[in-house]
C-alpha cells in the first residue's frame, strides 16, 4: 500500500527535486519511484523502486556509507551509439549513459567508486514484437559495463518472461524483487512499447 508523501517532508539531494515520493506502508519507510530513463541516488533512509520488463535497472551503493541509487534503462547502446541520444535524461535511456550517471552521482555524495557494490534486475522477454531480444541486450550491457568497470555484483536476478518490480533500500543493500504474471503485465509492455518506438521520452 502507498500513500502521498509530500516532498517538502522528505529531503531530496539537489537536481532530485522533480521525484515523486510515496509512503509504502508495507515497508514503513518513503519509497520514490525510478521511471524509464531516469535514475535517483539518495543519502537518506528510504527506499526506491521501479517496475521493469526489458528494461534493466541496476542498483548501486557503497556499503560503508550507505549512499546509494538506481536507474533504469531500456537500450543497451554502446560508445558511440549511446552518445547519439542527445544530452540529459533522454541520452539516460541508454545503458552505458545511465550506468556512469548513476555512479558518478552516488561518488559525488561521498562514495568511493573500489568499494562499489552493484545489484541487477530485469531484461525480461516480455515484449511480443522484440525480435531483437532487447532484454537479451540489456542483459549483456549491464555485465559488460560491471567487467569493464571492476564493479562487483553481488546478486541479480534478469532474464525470464516475466515483468519484476523491485524495491530497493541503499542503507542496507537489500533489494526485494516480486515476479509479476504476464496478465499483469500489459501495461508494462505497453509504454515500453512506447518508449522504444519514441513516443515517451
Amino acid at each position: 500500500m502507498f500513500g502521498t508523501v509530500s516532498t517538502s517532508t522528505a529531503p531530496v539531494l539537489p537536481g532530485f527535486e522533480h521525484v515523486h515520493k510515496m509512503y509504502d506502508t508495507d515497508h514503513g519507510k518513503v519509497s520514490t519511484k525510478v521511471m524509464p530513463g531516469h535514475y535517483y541516488v539518495t543519502i537518506h533512509d528510504e527506499l526506491i523502486s521501479t517496475v521493469l520488463g526489458s528494461c534493466v535497472a541496476a542498483c548501486i551503493r557503497d556499503p560503508d556509507t550507505g549512499i546509494g541509487g538506481m536507474n533504469h534503462f531500456m537500450l543497451p547502446g554502446s560508445g558511440a551509439s549511446a552518445q547519439t541520444g542527445g544530452a540529459g535524461e533522454r541520452s539516460l535511456k541508454y545503458g552505458p549513459n545511465a550506468m556512469n550517471a548513476l555512479i558518478d552521482t552516488v561518488v559525488q555524495w561521498g562514495g568511493k567508486r573500489d568499494n562499489l557494490e552493484l545489484k541487477l534486475f530485469g531484461g525480461g522477454a516480455v515484449l511480443d514484437f522484440d525480435h531483437n531480444r532487447i532484454g537479451e541486450q540489456n542483459i549483456r550491457c549491464a555485465r559488460a559495463f560491471a567487467q569493464e568497470h571492476n564493479l562487483e555484483i553481488v546478486a541479480e536476478d534478469m532474464g525470464g518472461e516475466w515483468p519484476r518490480k523491485v524495491v530497493y533500500d541503499p542503507i542496507t543493500g537489500r533489494a526485494m524483487v516480486r515476479r509479476m504474471r504476464r496478465l499483469q503485465a500489459a501495461m508494462i509492455v505497453a509504454d515500453e512499447r512506447r518508449y522504444m518506438q519514441g513516443t515517451v521520452e
